[in-house]
């Protein structure tokens, strides 16, 4: 049996608010991945996959060949920017299986599509860190207040995974950091 003090309550809509910031986070960066493999489909369908969940559709089979087709498209490409674009779709599309477990981990469910973006436009500028660091900047303004409120009932991204955990750690405390909407009086 489960230990309820370590469950996370989330709502099918949590999924889709999660699901579908993911998305918006790898779509910016799938040029990257089309420019280096223009003729493999797999991030772009991840991604369309991951909205389409976002918008109503079922979170099922499809969903998951995707998320796990985007990671063998990442593992094919020739640059390094390419196989983080990939990722990026990936965790796009794997960000519907967030599982409501109160483990560090499970940020990576949230914030995954968002750091390996960031990653990428990093790469395709030379490895600047100021391109990851404006990614992540735009990446907490597409961040909802569910958004916010989801990850806020996880603990803080765990450490490690190189340059994407510091990325991932970096959006992570943006968007702890984000001012909740203050409510209207009724």
């Amino acid at each position: 049996m489960a230990d309820e003090a370590n469950e996370i309550t989330l709502s099918r809509q949590d999924l889709r608010e999660v699901t579908a910031f993911a998305a918006a986070c790898a779509d910016v960066v799938l040029e990257v991945f089309e420019a280096d493999q223009p003729d493999d489909s797999r991030p772009r369908d991840a991604i369309g996959a991951a909205w389409e969940f976002a918008r109503g559709g079922e979170r099922g089979k499809s969903l998951r060949d995707t998320a796990w087709a985007a990671l063998k498209a990442a593992k094919s490409a020739d640059t390094e920017a390419g196989r983080e674009a990939a990722r990026a779709a990936m965790s796009a599309a794997g960000a519907a299986y967030l599982h409501p477990l109160a483990k560090a981990t499970q940020v990576k469910h949230i914030l995954g599509a968002g750091a390996h973006a960031a990653r990428a436009a990093e790469l395709v500028a030379g490895q600047d860190p100021h391109t990851g660091a404006e990614h992540v900047r735009r990446a907490v303004r597409r961040a909802t207040p569910v958004v916010v409120q989801v990850l806020r009932r996880f603990p803080p991204a765990p450490g490690g995974g190189g340059r994407v955990g510091e990325l991932t750690r970096m959006l992570d405390a943006a968007l702890r950091s984000v001012t909740p909407p203050s409510r209207s009086p009724r």
